[in-house]
């Protein structure tokens, strides 16, 4: 009896050599673009980053806009200081996150649009 297949794959091998050798050296050359989606692929960070993409935001008040405690705000924002996608400034006792580099803003925006074409609820 043969195992139902989840998914389609080819019958036969046949490399297409033109292809690959076009994209090979393309994808070889995509470097630290897992991390970088590792920390988007938690709700919560996408969360975070989503709100520094429109504003400065201590850590307090990000803490508010995800409904958590500062020690789990502080946390997810330590990532994303680590990965160089946030930035941080010390105001007196207040400290202030913001995105490290706005060229993130478009991935971002890409993600919610995908969201949106699968019908999910947008933002705001």
């Amino acid at each position: 009896m043969t195992k139902p297949k989840d998914i389609p794959v080819c019958d036969v091998v046949c490399v297409h050599a033109d292809t690959v050798e076009a994209l090979q050296p393309k994808v070889r050359s995509i470097v630290g673009a897992g991390e970088v989606a590792a920390l988007l692929a938690d709700d919560t960070r996408f969360r975070v980053l989503y709100a520094l993409s429109q504003s400065e935001l201590c850590v307090c008040d990000v803490a508010a806009i995800i409904e958590s405690t500062t020690a789990v705000a502080s946390y997810h924002l330590r990532l994303l200081y680590r990965a160089g996608l946030a930035k941080y400034r010390r105001k007196g006792k207040l400290v202030y996150y913001d995105l490290a580099d706005p060229g993130i803003r478009p991935l971002l925006d890409a993600a919610l649009d995908y969201l949106r074409l699968r019908g999910e609820p947008e933002p705001g």
